[in-house]
Order: structure tokens, then C-alpha cells, then sequence
């Protein structure tokens, strides 16, 4: 019910603001990478609703950094949506990406955008609060919901109390920036070019604008209903990474059994937690913190993002089983308590997910080794604020005839093929580049010259058919190794 009012809320609202002033501003700007280098470029910011559902909304000032194409006939500008939800596209294109914005830049105009709340945009004001249940207990659901729920609940007060308004932190919402960044600069398409929750929010803006969409490159690809993480796609990774440390004579010598020893430490903390001295980031003191098995199953699921994370994860298994828990203890405390990110909190609760896929992760939980720890606390999270969920129909597939490129990795534990899969399903002008090793993130763009020379061609309109990469096979760390 409320994802149809929010449709004729925000038509209402474009009708209205057809003759919006966006307050546009572009200015020369000289972009300076983290390594030294510098690109001229622009400079630009507009200004947008907070919430366009609400007549008497706050405005919120949004920026991005243009980068000239270098053609002679340039296409639609390319949008660069960064992951997250939290990332920023000012600073990606500062990082290890940044060839690659120049080499986009040789077919069309290339914007590095900071979406609401997100670099050096306005959004949401910073929030200090942070939850935590007492170090000396086990970790579990039931004991962290009280005070997660109590402090999403506090920290929702805090932007009543300053005048910001967390329910127009939505992928909806960031759509429609998209679109009044559009408008401003005069553009008639947008090429969409997003990694991870990128991609969401480029599957969000093809829902609302599909006319406005020219091409897509989606790296790392989170559906409408991919949100919350599969259970499924956690053990499926496990398995292969069982599978290439059995390729790998040393590492097969080393890790015989590297799933059984994994299921032997989550069973042993389960009867008897381990008791971890740590310090406590917030203020310095030397406490300890008992990890159970939710904590243990948290661990193992932050390990999985790629195979620059869980190189070691075997080794750290092996020491486990012998009761040497010393890998950890830097981080044993965050199982115990966290800070919240408005926009991130607000943006990844609203997306949501659907009863039949909580009911499906919850069954699945139950017969693979990490449970659901990895969407830890997000459920307890996303039940506290019912007011920003979008609905099932903003979840439901949608059926489009776009040109879209998806690029996945076959060891991403954030992102998995499988959601790439399902959503090419109504993609129906949509090819898949898997890349056979990589991870999450800059392995999706950077881990071989083929991947650009494909992204080129794609955005380029040249025909560009389903097409696997397969990276070199990656190194464990062994007993011994420094």
C-alpha cells in the first residue's frame, strides 16, 4: 500500500517540479587522485527534495565531478554509482578505478556522483549512538534485538530532533536524483555504470525511468530482492573455496578437511564459548568478550568477500580447531556492538525483502554451516523501521528490453552469480561477463585488462555476447608463511 502511494506521491511531484530550479552549479575543477595525479574536470551540485513525498520538504545539496569525454561524438553521460549503500563516487574515481573512468571517458562524459548522504553531498546528520550487548554474554538474535531495535528508535529521534527526515533515505528517492541530475545538465539518456548496491539503485532508476536509460554495466549485481543475503549462496562459496584448496597439493596437504574442521570450531564454541581479550575501541580499555557460535558463524561470513579476505581463512580454521583464537581477538568486540550509518541503515531497510525470501533464508539458515549470520543484525534492523519498507512492489522483477552488460565473480561472497541469473531472467537484452576467481569489489573491474576492453565495446553499442575470464588460481596462506 505504501509503495502506490509513494508512485503518485512522486508523480505528483514531477509534474509539479517540471520547471524545477535545481540551483545548478559547474565550475572548473582540478581532480586530484589519491596517488598524486591530476584530471580537469567539473565540479558541479544541485539541490534536491529530502523526502518528495512530503510537500514542505528540506532541500539537500548533492554534488558530482564531471569528467569531459574525450570523443567527437560523445553518447549519453555515464553515471558512476558507487556501492555500499554509503560509498562515494567522487572518491572511487580518486582510487584504484581511476584509469578506468579515463578510459570511459572515450565514449561519453563520465560523472563521478555522491549520491544523498554520501561524500560530499548533504543528507542525514552524523549519528554518534552506537548498540551493544554485555561482552560477557554469547552472542544471539534474541539477545540483541531489545537493544539494536532501542537504539534504531534513538537514533530515528535524532533526526526528527535536527530536522532531517530518514524516510527519504530510499533508492526511490536517490532514482529521482538521479533523474533531476539528468534533467540539469541537459541530457537527454543516462548510460548507468554501478557496482553492488550501485547496481540496485541503477535496477531502481530502470524501473522508474526506463525511457531515460540508454545502456548499463552492472558489476556485482544486487536485484530488487537481493538485500538480504541467501544462506545458499554462503555454503555454495565455502564449497568452492573446499574445492580449490583440494586443486592445490599444498594447501590440500595442509587442509585435509578444510568444511569438516570449520563445522568442528562452530559446534565446539556452540557447547563452550571462548572467552577473548580485546580492547574496546570506544574507549581503550582491555576487556573481554565471549564468542559463541553467532559470533564465530559473523566472522567466517566477513572473511567471504573475496579471495584477498579468505586467502587465510583456512589457516585461521586450522588454528581454531587447536583452540588458538588469536586471529580474531583485534575484532571479536564488533560481534558485540555497532554504530548505525543513517542513509546505509535507512537505504538497505527500505529495499527490504519478501516474506516468501525471509522464509527461505530462515529454512536454509538451518542446513548450511553460517546460518543466516551474514544479514546480521539487518533483520532486527529492517523490523524497527517499518516506515521506510518500500513494499513488495518495488521488490517485484521488472521486464525491460535495455542493453544491459552484468559482471560477476565467481568467489564474490557479497554479491553472488546467482543473483545475476536470476535477474537476466527479464533483462531480456542482457549478457553476462562472468569472471572465473574474482571477489567483490575491485576484481570485478580490475583483475583483468579484458574486463574494460568488454565494458568499452558494450557502451560503445558494439555486440558483446555472455563471455567468461578465468583469472589465475589464487594462493592460500600456509603453516609457516609470514
Amino acid at each position: 500500500m505504501k509503495n502506490i502511494f509513494y508512485i503518485i506521491a512522486t508523480l505528483v511531484y514531477s509534474i509539479s517540479m517540471q520547471a524545477q530550479d535545481y540551483d545548478l552549479t559547474l565550475e572548473p575543477y582540478t581532480f586530484e587522485t589519491a596517488d598524486g595525479r591530476t584530471q580537469e574536470a567539473e565540479l558541479g551540485s544541485f539541490l534536491v527534495p529530502e523526502n518528495r513525498t512530503k510537500k514542505e520538504s528540506r532541500k539537500i545539496r548533492l554534488k558530482f565531478v564531471r569528467f569531459k569525454s574525450t570523443s567527437h561524438n560523445p553518447g549519453s553521460p555515464i553515471i558512476y554509482l558507487a556501492g555500499g549503500p554509503g560509498g562515494s563516487g567522487i572518491g572511487t574515481a580518486r582510487g584504484t578505478r581511476f584509469d578506468l573512468f579515463m578510459k570511459m571517458r572515450e565514449v561519453a562524459d563520465v560523472i563521478a556522483f555522491d549520491q544523498r548522504g554520501t561524500g560530499d553531498s548533504e543528507g542525514l546528520p552524523a549519528y554518534n549512538g552506537a548498540w551493544n550487548i554485555d561482552f560477557s554474554e554469547v552472542l544471539t538474535a534474541e539477545k540483541a534485538s531489545a537493544p539494536i531495535t532501542q537504539e534504531v528508535n534513538k537514533m530515528v529521534a535524532f533526526f526528527e530532533e535536527n530536522g532531517a527526515d530518514i524516510e527519504g533515505y530510499t533508492s526511490i528517492e536517490s532514482a529521482h536524483d538521479m533523474d533531476d541530475l539528468r534533467v540539469a545538465i541537459n541530457a537527454e539518456k543516462l548510460n548507468v555504470w554501478g557496482i553492488s548496491y550501485g547496481t540496485h539503485l541503477g535496477l531502481t532508476y530502470l524501473k522508474q525511468y526506463e525511457d531515460k536509460v540508454d545502456r548499463m554495466i552492472l558489476a556485482g549485481l544486487e536485484g530488487y530482492n537481493h538485500t538480504v543475503k541467501m544462506p545458499s549462496d554462503q555454503q555454495e562459496l565455502l564449497e568452492a573455496i573446499d574445492s580449490l584448496i583440494k586443486e592445490d597439493p599444498k594447501a590440500s596437504k595442509a587442509y585435509p578437511d578444510f568444511l569438516g574442521d570449520m563445522d568442528i570450531v562452530l559446534q565446539s564454541v556452540d557447547k563452550n564459548p571462548v572467552e577473548i581479550e580485546t580492547i574496546n575501541p570506544f574507549n581503550g580499555s582491555a576487556t573481554k568478550v565471549s564468542i559463541g557460535k553467532l559470533s564465530l558463524q559473523q566472522f567466517f561470513s566477513w572473511y567471504l568477500g573475496g579471495p584477498d579476505n579468505f586467502h587465510d581463512l583456512p589457516y585461521h580454521v586450522s588454528l581454531m580447531k587447536k583452540g588458538d583464537f588469536s586471529g580474531i581477538k583485534e575484532y571479536a568486540l564488533y560481534t558485540h556492538i555497532g554504530r548505525f550509518n543513517g542513509m546505509s541503515t535507512a537505504m538497505d531497510a527500505a529495499s527490504g525483502l519478501t516474506q516468501e525470501r525471509r522464509k527461505e533464508i530462515k529454512k536454509q539458515a538451518e542446513h548450511t554451516l553460517l546460518g543466516d549470520a551474514i544479514n546480521f543484525p539487518y533483520l532486527i534492523v529492517h523490523d524497527a523501521l517499518p516506515q521506510v519498507d518500500l513494499g513488495d512492489e518495488f521488490r517485484k522483477p521488472f521486464t525491460s528490453d535495455i542493453p544491459v552488460l552484468c559482471i560477476s565473480g565467481t568467489l564474490d561472497g557479497r554479491t553472488a552469480v546467482n543473483n545475476a541469473h536470476e535477474t537476466l531472467e527479464t533483462l531480456k537484452n542482457g549478457v553476462h561477463l562472468i569472471i572465473e576467481g574474482a571477489g567483490h569489489s575491485d576484481p570485478l573491474f580490475l583483475s583483468s585488462p579484458k574486463i574494460a576492453e568488454v565494458m568499452s565495446a558494450f557502451i560503445k553499442g558494439e555486440k558483446v555476447a555472455d563471455h567468461r575470464i578465468k583469472l589465475e588460481p589464487m594462493k592460500f596462506k600456509l603453516p609457516g608463511d609470514q
